[in-house]
């Protein structure tokens, strides 16, 4: 569900708590610690200086450890002031992941039943091709993404000679996947504290429900959490977030009425007091169509830059999976006007068509961290290209 950012610090001692921490599960690279600093003492070394190099270490936002592999140093022991580790996220019990791939299956039956049934008693040709067409644009595929696969899949038929439906069925599979899999990627954590994460989206999309799913979650991986009422102009808003708040047994900060901007930059100066380890701003909702209103959501990212350098450092635009095609105009807009990171798409269980994702993925692939189908906790779980294909297709 969550990546962790881990980073470790040092100079010349640096190298030894490095070896330490890879060679935990190693009890004979124990030896190989204790003679690793008679490496460093070469004469070649003195030409760098060492005071500058500890500034490395402030950069919050670089990427996993490639630099090390990318720019080869004449003497890497000493040079390496600095060690990145990232911990996938763990793996997932198998009674909750098997109950949520029932829920899954379950939110996307009505898309899946049309899909499925295309494949039932029938043989290869152009009807075929016809009704998956019907059932791509039917799921809120979109043309573009709807095109894309028939293409794909009448070139994979032809290459690969297949001759059975279910074949067909299995390469329409793996294309998908092929398809959604640059939007499956997991929530980096650690790497800023706090990790100030800004959350957007239109009314009703299920903003505030998310967040506090979210902060439940986030919990649960032993990350302390604030949360910021910013939306002030929804009547209640400040109370919902205030009732997930309690729930989850997290401090809210929110005032009477205001400036939301200023009710984000006084939440993000509380979390860096307290050395929270998220802080999760809620805005209010707002269409992307009513420009002063984007232009104010512009402002708050503005202001909480000034309030925390490199912040926010997650924009997550949470949307409905019911509005179809509308909900990748919104993608379109808001990725345009704050440069979103990622995506909460909710609501998949019940009418919501699911195919939504594939247009996503086609025209503006931004990250699925999260998927929805249901009001619970548990209910919001990490986006699986996989799990989604398989329970799209009923496989």
């Amino acid at each position: 569900m969550f990546s962790f950012f881990k980073r470790f610090k040092g100079s010349k001692e640096s190298d030894t708590a490095q070896d330490e921490s890879q060679a935990a599960p190693e009890g004979a690279a124990a030896e190989a610690v204790a003679q690793a600093p008679v490496a460093p003492v070469s004469p070649a070394t003195p030409v760098t200086p060492p005071a500058p190099r500890p500034a490395a270490p402030l950069s919050v936002d670089m990427p996993p450890a490639t630099p090390s592999a990318l720019e080869p140093q004449p003497e890497p022991a000493e040079s390496a002031l600095e060690t990145v580790e990232i911990v996938p996220p763990p793996v997932q019990d198998a009674g909750a992941k098997r109950s949520w791939l029932t829920r899954l299956k379950t939110g996307l039956s009505k898309t899946s039943s049309n899909l499925t049934g295309i494949f039932v008693g029938t043989k290869i040709d152009e009807d075929l091709y016809e009704e998956l067409e019907t059932a791509l644009l039917m799921s809120d595929a979109g043309v573009e993404a709807t095109e894309f696969l028939l293409e794909s899949l009448r070139e994979k038929v032809r290459s690969e000679r297949l001759t059975d439906p279910q074949q067909v069925k299995g390469a329409l599979r793996t294309l998908l996947v092929d398809l959604l899999k640059p939007l499956e990627k997991s929530l980096m954590l650690g790497r800023a504290q706090p990790l100030v994460m800004m959350i957007a989206g239109v009314n009703g999309a299920g903003k505030t429900t998310s967040i506090g799913k979210l902060a439940k979650h986030l919990q649960s991986f032993d990350q302390s959490v604030l949360l910021a009422a910013g939306d002030t102009f929804r009547a209640a808003a400040r109370e919902q977030l205030a009732i997930w708040g309690q729930r989850n047994n997290v401090t809210v900060v929110s005032q009477e009425s205001g400036d939301p901007a200023a009710v984000i930059f006084d939440a993000v100066g509380a979390a860096r007091a307290r050395k929270i380890d998220v802080m999760m701003a809620d805005t209010a909702g707002r269409l992307p169509t009513q420009l002063h209103l984007m232009e104010e959501l512009r402002k708050v990212k503005r202001v909480i830059g000034k309030a925390h350098d490199g912040a926010p450092h997650e924009v997550l635009l949470v949307i409905d999976a019911n509005t179809g095609q509308n909900a990748l105009a919104q993608v379109k807009s808001f990725d345009d006007a704050l440069g979103l990171t990622g995506l909460i798409v909710t609501k998949l269980d019940g009418t919501a068509k699911g195919g939504i994702l594939a247009a996503i993925a086609r025209q503006r692939p931004i990250p699925v961290y999260f998927i929805g189908v249901g009001e619970k906790v548990e209910d919001l779980q990490p986006f699986s290209a996989e799990e989604f294909s398989d329970a799209l297709l009923g496989g």
